[in-house]
């Protein structure tokens, strides 16, 4: 099949990593900047607006609004970080799951199609510059800063022999492998994920309209199929992303004011 495209003069390079690299629009900005500020937009003109007038029957767009709220504060900050520290925990982790699912999403709307999160960037300084300060100052905050490291690194039970190695295993993960693998899980995902919608939705195209085949049509039938079906699988695991995100994210902060390791 390919030797046959290729007789007919029409080769298909499929999209690889520079299809992530989109030029600026002006100056330095670029299409993944201009999505994250509307985001920012969109989440709070949508929740300001679905909450300027509550009722006690509430209308769908406060039920959504609501419906949100109450996933992010109780089946995730109250699930990881316990109820009786949960609560001032709740504005950042409801800001996390909304924003990188908003972002998210942006990989299956029509004409923005590209989720934000597959530029490294914007994971990684959610990881590190938000998380990851916020899990181990408060842990210090608690334990005092000598207590924190030794609840880390050297938890009671632990073997006199094994006890070196075991604080260096644990001071890697908590200081720098955590917020690297948070960081990449989310853009791991959105990065395949757009990746093969984009090569059946252009190979697709491509048997369509570059290839004379009569033989090699039918088959760009079937790639649509496939990237719709896969635009809904995207779709799904755009949201479990965002609540993997929030979630371990919650679960560190839980981690970091337990008593015990």
């Amino acid at each position: 099949m390919a030797a046959l495209v290729l007789t007919e003069g029409a080769t298909f390079a499929p999209p690889g990593a520079e299809s992530f690299e989109l030029p600026p629009l002006f100056g330095f900005v670029t299409k993944p900047m201009l999505l994250v500020v509307l985001s920012v937009i969109i989440i709070a003109g949508y929740f300001l607006l679905a909450t300027r007038k509550l009722k006690v029957v509430p209308t769908k767009g406060q039920f959504v609004a609501e419906g949100i709220y109450d996933f992010a504060r109780n089946n995730i900050a109250r699930e990881q970080i316990g109820s009786k520290d949960f609560q001032r925990f709740v504005p950042v982790i409801f800001a996390l799951f909304t924003f990188i699912l908003m972002n998210n999403l942006y990989g299956v709307i029509p004409f923005l199609q590209f989720p934000t999160m597959a530029r490294f960037g914007f994971p990684i300084a959610l990881s590190v510059l938000v998380v990851y300060p916020v899990y181990h100052y408060v842990g210090i905050k608690k334990h005092g800063l000598g207590g924190y490291f030794k609840k880390e690194l050297a938890p009671a039970g632990v073997p006199g022999p094994v006890l070196p190695l075991f604080a260096l295993i644990e001071f890697a993960e908590k200081f720098f492998l955590n917020p690297l693998t948070l960081a990449i899980r989310v853009f791991a995902a959105m990065f395949a994920g757009h990746l093969i919608l984009a090569v059946f939705t252009l190979g697709g195209t491509f048997l369509l309209t570059e290839t004379s085949s009569i033989a090699l049509k039918p088959v760009s039938l079937v790639a649509w199929i496939f990237a719709i079906g896969l635009t809904f699988l995207e779709a799904f695991i755009q949201c479990l992303q965002a609540y993997i995100f929030a979630l371990l994210s919650a679960g560190y902060i839980g981690a970091a004011l337990a008593s015990e390791h």
